[in-house]
């Protein structure tokens, strides 16, 4: 019984440290591994990123590391293998889902050339199409694979394997004083490494709630000066308890959204805001009704084209440049315009590469848009961009991050993320 309780205490304290070993050692540039799918999926199976010996000039071992550190802290099935550029294509993602016997999404930057595959259970080959295509434009294999494993962590569903967090086998009972002042030097490095990670998270979720501040914050000012424009007083003449409490209602949303504004803390708060903003704009919408003696507006979604326009009348047919046609919701004078054969007055936002229409902006503004339109709606509108396939996932509208995609049209290629066509990188396990 001593010799068993000695085992499981080793294994308790040695587990820890051999994860925090293996993700050292898995990506390291030194390490003499063979190159043989077998062997990469063994690696995976202890860590997320693997770096071949031959691809070590793509990824150092401190950016493999850190990498790593990133995608164990998430908590997600997600894997990423930096292999030469000569190495064989054909069926690699599919004996690496093979070897590994894990769910999950597989990024695999080979050479210069990148793609990815995931089970379906885990996200969509829409969503994985959508991911692959946000990091085309980015040459250097770090930050490619940074923005890709960073939107990925957005959009995937279930969890980490546990073999990343066990170190299997046991030790010898005579270990046990080594064992425990390894845990000691380990425990000490992996409090580090959590420490900066939860730092950088929460910059990054400091840096995206500024970006959306500024959104919302004219939103809040353009919802105010609706209120004003209104010029409605609850003892006017002709006035009853049913506009009375459309008008409260409407007052109570402007304030709750600027409570909600100035508690926010992290970009997912921002959902509530302009949730609060989008039941206020209904309410003054059956208010004017009241008011006009007309019948009551049903409760649709906003102007798809921009919130602020208010609630939409109506379904319209619209083509966005370079993509498929679709129908949105539209408020009465773009509906006029898309009539008239003119352009929709549509919402645009900063980015780093100048002003864009919001859903053409990253999931960036996920939490914002997922305010206005709950329920699913978005997905299909924007299908083909980034913004659509991350809220095609469980938790739209509360990723942030960043990721441009378009409506445009996917012709394949050698870095398809759209399906598993034998031609890119070979077959699929989808």
């Amino acid at each position: 019984m001593k010799g068993v309780r000695a085992q499981v205490l080793i294994r308790l304290l040695v587990a820890p440290v051999v994860a925090a070993l293996a993700v050292l050692l898995a990506g390291a540039p030194g390490a003499q591994a063979e190159t043989g799918v077998s062997e990469i999926g063994a690696a995976l199976r202890e860590s997320p990123v693997y770096v071949d010996p031959a691809a070590s000039d793509l990824l150092s071992r401190s950016d493999a590391d850190a990498l790593a550190d990133k995608i164990e802290d998430a908590g997600e099935p997600v894997f990423v293998a930096v292999l030469p550029a000569g190495y064989p294509t054909e069926n690699l993602f599919q004996n690496l889902r093979t070897e590994t016997g894990i769910t999950g999404l597989y990024g695999v930057r080979l050479g210069d050339r990148f793609d990815a595959r995931a089970d379906s259970s885990v996200l969509s080959r829409q969503g994985v199409h959508n991911l692959v295509t946000a990091v085309q434009g980015a040459g250097d294999p770090k930050a490619q694979l940074n923005d890709f494993v960073d939107d990925a962590l957005r959009s995937v569903r279930g969890s980490a394997p546990s073999s990343w967090d066990s170190g299997g086998g046991s030790a010898p009972t005579g270990a046990l004083i080594t064992a425990g002042a390894v845990v000691v030097l380990g425990g000490a490095g992996m409090y580090a490494v959590s420490r900066r990670s939860r730092h950088r998270r929460e910059a990054e979720q400091r840096a995206a709630l500024e970006r959306l501040r500024v959104v919302v914050d004219e939103d809040i000012t353009a919802f105010g000066e609706e209120l004003d424009r209104l010029d409605f007083h609850p003892a006017e003449p002709g006035a009853d308890d049913a506009m009375r409490a459309d008008y409260e209602r409407a007052l109570d949303a402007y304030e709750q959204a600027k409570t909600y504004m100035a508690d926010a803390r992290k970009p997912e708060d921002v959902r509530a805001v302009t949730q609060a903003v989008e039941d206020g704009r209904f309410s003054l919408a059956q208010l004017a009704a009241r008011r006009e003696g007309r019948p009551l507006p049903e409760r649709r979604p906003p102007c798809f084209f921009d919130p602020r326009h208010g609630p939409s009348v109506a379904d319209a047919t619209w083509t966005p440049p370079g993509g498929t046609t679709r129908r949105v919701p539209v408020c009465a004078a773009d509906q006029a315009r898309l009539s008239d054969g003119r352009d929709p007055m549509i919402r645009e936002v900063d980015t780093e590469y100048g002003r864009r229409p919001y859903w053409d902006a990253g999931p960036a503004y996920g939490p914002w848009a997922g305010g206005y339109f709950g329920g699913g709606i978005l997905p299909g509108l924007l299908v083909g961009t980034m913004l659509g396939g991350m809220m095609a996932g469980p938790a739209y509208g509360a990723g942030y991050g960043t990721g441009y995609g378009d409506f445009g049209g996917y012709e394949g290629g050698d870095v398809s993320g759209g399906d598993f066509d034998p031609g890119d990188f070979g077959g699929g396990f989808g």
